[in-house]
């Protein structure tokens, strides 16, 4: 197994140095002069990109007689609304983002302007325009407005690849925490590839200690050069206030966002195409690196191979080590590399098998929507008002967060009020008759109603039964 690291290190020194790795020249300070340095050089050249966001969106709320909240009824009859009805209302919400395109794009997090109906973008020298989402893909936290209206000149904020960070760099937040208005707050890199986190899908951040508060989501993380290594988005609290655990999504994401954009990537909802491998991997654990020979517990190693998946010849066991010019340490570093090419790119994994290195090109695609999505949404009546069902395809798994090789019909959106459905529940039958394709729904739907109804269906993997009369 020594034999292959040494080719792999070989490999390695072959390739081509990346220019967006370029080394900065790091120092400590050694005098009074140096240790009095101020940031407000790049806080004066990063702050004007900087925006405040606020959106609206519609709620629902269920609307109950007073006595429902005392403890004694509610003991009995919990939450469930009797004697009430639905009252909307408006809910506001505050967030931050910066400027990256001089007609107008801004980046933000998606969880700022969800479900807004109305969206206002404040600039930090205090105009106000409206905007709109055109991008959105909530497994990166990250979305993408465009003003409405754009001013003929904007100041913008460039993005960096953060492949150059190390811990303990310097760093700097802004954003408008608790609505205070626009802050700037100082730290460093505490950790870069920090995984395990769940804060999103993508689970793959850059851990800083820089105070972030609620409304820094979606500002800049940024580094001493003036320029975006990060987006806000979360932090690790318990109390709501910043405790030095805050988590940023790489530059990286926001690019290939961008390029997806600007490459017609994009769906009609303003969902993001990904490059889909078609692959499921799991981490290597220290059990599974010592059944394999390996001297650490590092790659992401193959569970399961798609029949459509554009990466030929790879086998389940095989063992991920490298994708392109980057190293792979674990399935979150694999999925992350992974999102930030873009649809066509020539890529190559290099892959361990039976104790030898192989070299696997591809040419990244989308996922195939086989079998096709053949939307349904049942009229008023059925327990599945307010649903819209489709068939599962590799397309519908990848946006909704699926394992691969699933079948069946599954809950792809609601509106509205619904018996307690949750997008992602696979229906497996009605009534004893089992659910294959939206056309089998369909076709039984358009039947007399029953009497009753008895609905087994699958979520998280774990199989329910819904009885209603």
């Amino acid at each position: 197994m020594n034999k292959i690291y040494l080719i792999a290190f070989a490999l390695l020194t072959l390739l081509p140095a990346s220019p967006l790795k370029a080394d900065i020249e790091r120092s400590t300070p050694v005098s009074q002069a140096e240790v009095t340095l101020s940031f407000a050089p790049i806080v004066k050249k990063v702050t004007p990109g900087v925006v405040n966001i606020y959106s609206q969106r519609v709620v629902e709320r269920r609307v109950t007689h007073p006595f429902f909240n005392d403890p004694f009824f509610n003991e009995f009859f919990g939450n469930r609304g009797f004697g009430g009805g639905i009252r909307r209302g408006v809910e506001n919400t505050l967030g931050s983002g910066f400027i990256v395109d001089q007609s107008g794009l801004i980046v933000t997090n998606s969880h700022v302007v969800d479900n807004a109906s109305e969206i206002m973008v404040a600039l930090n020298d205090g105009r106000e325009f409206e905007a709109e989402k055109i991008l959105v893909d909530t497994t990166t936290d990250i979305a993408v407005l465009k003003l409405s209206s754009p001013p003929t000149s904007l100041p913008t904020l460039p993005l960096s690849n953060s492949d150059k960070l190390e811990v303990g760099d310097l760093v700097l937040a802004v954003g408008n925490p608790f609505g205070v208005g626009q802050t700037v707050t100082s730290g460093i890199v505490s950790a870069v590839a920090r995984t395990g986190t769940s804060v999103t899908d993508s689970n793959f951040f850059i851990q800083t200690d820089a105070a972030i508060n609620p409304g820094n989501s979606g500002g800049p993380l940024v580094a001493m050069d003036g320029t975006v290594i990060g987006v806000n988005t979360a932090i690790y609290s318990r109390d709501g206030g910043s405790l030095g655990i805050g988590f940023a999504v790489p530059a990286e994401v926001v690019m290939s966002l961008i390029s997806a954009y600007q490459s017609n990537n994009i769906t009609e909802s303003g969902m993001v195409l990904k490059p889909w491998s078609g692959l499921e991997t799991q981490n290597i654990t220290s059990d599974i690196a010592m059944s394999l020979d390996l001297e650490r517990a590092e790659g992401a190693l193959v569970t399961k191979v798609h029949p459509e998946s554009p990466i030929k010849d790879v086998k389940e066991g095989d063992l991920i080590i490298r994708l392109n010019d980057w190293t792979i340490r674990n399935s979150e570093e694999l999925n992350f590399r992974l999102s930030t090419l873009q649809i066509n790119d020539k890529a190559k994994l290099v892959i361990v098998r039976d104790q030898k290195i192989k070299v696997l090109p591809f040419t990244t695609e989308i996922a195939p929507e086989k079998p096709a999505k053949n939307a349904y949404s049942p009229s008023e009546g059925t327990p599945f008002s307010n649903a819209t069902l489709v068939n599962i395809s590799p397309r519908v798994a990848q946006e909704l967060g699926l394992p691969l090789n699933l079948n069946g019909v599954i809950i792809y959106s609601l509106s509205g009020r619904n018996i307690g459905f949750r997008v992602g529940d696979i229906i497996s039958s009605v009534n004893g008759t089992n659910i294959t394709e939206t056309d089998d729904l369909k076709k039984l739907l358009s039947k007399q109603a029953p009497p009753a109804w008895d609905i087994i269906f699958i979520r998280n993997g774990i199989q329910q039964r819904l009885l209603l009369r």
